[in-house]
């Protein structure tokens, strides 16, 4: 697990998995009103989304995920935010969720490993 680091005025980890034979860079911030994760294999931002849970009538939480740039067209992304903003829902978080992919391949095991990745290293 990535240590919390302290002299950046924001809580945040940075580290590096391999997912499917690539290096994967990860950062997770923590600030007072959403939290941000960055993941990539390509050393760029690649495609922003963002996910937060909706307030409803319901007694079921239901989630809104959008993309603010890059690849519309991948539902796969959309799915990994969809996913991780449960996970964080569930743990307590209120907080909505930016998260950025730029990764070599969006497949289900890159995507899972991503996800199991910044869960072990969550700091909401």
């Amino acid at each position: 697990m990535a240590s919390i680091e302290q002299h950046f005025p924001v809580p945040h980890r940075s580290f590096s998995v391999e997912i499917k034979g690539n290096k994967t860079d990860v950062v997770i911030s923590g600030y007072n009103d959403h939290i941000l994760v960055i993941a990539t294999q390509i050393g760029t931002m690649g495609t922003m989304l963002q996910a937060r849970k909706e307030e409803g009538m319901t007694s079921e939480p239901t989630f809104h995920v959008s993309v603010i740039f890059g690849k519309r067209d991948e539902p796969m992304l959309t799915a990994c935010a969809r996913q991780l903003i449960e996970h964080m829902s569930s743990s307590g978080s209120a907080r909505p969720l930016v998260l950025s992919l730029g990764l070599k391949d969006h497949s289900m095991e890159t995507l899972k490993g991503v996800v199991s990745s910044v869960l072990e290293n969550r700091i909401w």
